[in-house]
């Protein structure tokens, strides 16, 4: 499954790293240089769930970014309940205006391994599922700048996410009680982000 990440993350950066036209004309070269380069953000979405997390989108071409972003969650709350993971999920994103402004779609690949269980909202009020995920999605957002370098972003994704997990009754050092696989199809990503323009 490793493979299949590296793999995976690997073909995202291949894309991006492909030229996407000539840029041509000293008038066109000299908007992009105006344009920020390099931005970092935190989705305050995550911090609800008091989960760290942090991004970094870099500017690869006038329309083209490609942004990486991680997550991390090590809480074990009262009565062995935990949501537990770490995740990472770069996407190369394409911007019809131009980059970090307005509207853009994106292509992403996620990676996580987590442990879960006891959380009766998500469906695992008896149970604890250890293992990882790994799959692909597409997404749509929105930027809206609300200061020299500061930004607000929206977007929300879908994709295709593949699972394999230890299965446990949800106690602590509960049962095992099998392994098991399992696929989803439907929202991958949501997020509303604060970005920082560092160039």
């Amino acid at each position: 499954m490793k493979r299949v990440v590296i793999y995976g993350i690997l073909c995202l950066l291949g894309f991006a790293a492909v030229p996407h036209g000539e840029l041509g004309a000293q008038t066109v070269r000299g908007a992009e240089r105006e344009m920020p380069r390099l931005t970092v953000k935190t989705n305050a979405l995550y911090w609800a769930t008091a989960s760290f997390n942090a991004g970094l989108e870099v500017g690869l071409d006038r329309r083209i970014t490609l942004e990486v972003t991680g997550g991390y969650n090590p809480w074990t709350y009262a009565d062995n309940r935990k949501f537990k993971f770490w995740m990472v999920q770069p996407e190369v994103r394409f911007w019809p205006y131009r980059r970090f402004s307005g509207h853009f779609i994106g292509a992403n690949f996620i990676y996580s391994d987590f442990n879960a269980g006891g959380i009766e909202w998500l469906g695992m009020g008896t149970r604890r599922y250890e293992g990882s995920l790994f799959g692909v999605g597409l997404s749509y957002g929105y930027m809206w700048s609300i200061g020299k370098r500061w930004h607000v972003e929206a977007t929300i994704g879908v994709g295709y996410v593949s699972l394999e997990y230890d299965e446990y009754v949800w106690k602590q050092c509960g049962r095992f009680l099998g392994h098991g696989r399992n696929s989803y199809l439907g929202p991958t990503k949501i997020g509303v982000s604060f970005s920082y323009t560092i160039m």
